[in-house]
């Protein structure tokens, strides 16, 4: 749902809510809402109901309001916000609380007492939303913290992949993926995992893939680095890895080949094999071409003179570096234990 244009601006709330109750339904309502200021309300929103949770992800302009009280629908809500860009800014009116959640920080909170809220312009965020009787009692205050801690950090992989194949999955595959999310954000909130609980593997496997596709070209990026990181061992992240039949360094390298090869299809400024091969961190020219003909059968210059293209990607929007990952198709796993030591 997109309400960002202009002309939606003095009824964007309005339209929000027939879309989200039109799309997610009635099983899960807004709260009652009243606007604040101008009435302003521009957001884009894409959201999947997993059961009676959802995975949200929000980009907003401008948005200000405030609930007047939990409905009898929404009451029994926890919110998970986990900031990537701006700011979000909450007030409670009845107690004077206040939490401004910046980017790389998260904020899980009750929906039940009153709250005004708002964004600065072009905030990006991740919202879950999950029912409250599965999680305990947060307390009245809100619970804040950094979101590259690994329990955020595998939460949020585990949230990608289940919006990424959640349409293949089978009624049983839902209520498993409902089930993982809802421990996963148990661990966030006692901020612990049982790492060797091998249920969690796809979730740390994405989870260090997303580490690998924001670091490729770093130097130092190897599987110690990543099990530091997302504090495991290095035995336990080879053993997520081995359940999706590929190895972490092959995974790197795989990564490595395919934004050499996007470079490889630009019309200006094609960079030569030997700049390639010290980008993309290979040892050097020839090992950077043997890794390559493996890969796709073609040395770099072999595919260059072929006029070969990348299938299913535009070349012209592509930023060396920065590739985004297929996830494929998989039941989700039954829901992990996680360690409340």
């Amino acid at each position: 749902m997109d309400v960002t244009a202009p002309t939606t601006r003095r009824d964007g709330f309005d339209v929000f809510r027939r879309e989200w109750e039109g799309q997610v339904g009635e099983a899960l309502p807004l709260p009652p809402f009243e606007p604040l200021g101008s009435g302003d309300f521009r957001v884009r929103v894409r959201a999947s109901k997993v059961h009676d949770t959802v995975i949200a992800e929000l980009y907003g302009e401008s948005m200000a309001g405030g609930t007047r009280g939990a409905s009898h629908h929404f009451d029994d809500r926890v919110l998970v916000h986990v900031m990537q860009r701006g700011k979000w800014r909450f007030v409670r009116p009845r107690d004077r609380g206040e939490a401004t959640v910046p980017a790389g920080r998260f904020l899980v909170r009750h929906n039940g007492p009153p709250v005004r809220f708002e964004i600065e312009p072009r905030t990006a965020a991740k919202v879950l939303i999950l029912p409250a009787s599965q999680l305990g009692p947060l307390g009245d205050r809100p619970i804040v913290g950094e979101a590259d801690a690994t329990e955020v950090r595998l939460l949020m992989a585990y949230a990608k992949l289940v919006d990424a194949t959640l349409n293949d999955l089978t009624p049983t595959g839902v209520q498993a993926a409902r089930s993982a999310l809802i421990e996963l954000v148990k661990g966030v909130l006692t901020q612990g995992f049982d790492d060797n609980e091998p249920r969690l593997a796809p979730a740390l496997a994405q989870a260090a893939k997303d580490l690998v596709d924001s670091r490729l070209t770093d130097p130092d990026l190897s599987p110690s680095a990543l099990a530091r990181e997302l504090n495991v061992s290095v035995r336990t992240l080879h053993r997520a890895f081995a359940t999706a039949e590929e190895s972490v360094s092959a995974y790197v390298r795989r990564r490595r080949l395919e934004q050499a090869r996007l470079e490889l299809t630009s019309s200006v400024g094609r960079p030569s094999t030997s700049e390639l091969a010290a980008r993309w961190r290979f040892a050097d020219s020839s090992h950077f071409i043997r890794a390559f003909k493996k890969q796709y059968g073609q040395t770099p210059t072999q595919f260059v003179r072929s006029g070969s293209t990348v299938p299913g990607r535009p070349t012209s929007s592509v930023i060396p570096g920065h590739g985004s990952m297929t996830s494929e198709a998989i039941e989700p796993p039954i829901a992990p234990t996680v360690d409340r030591r």
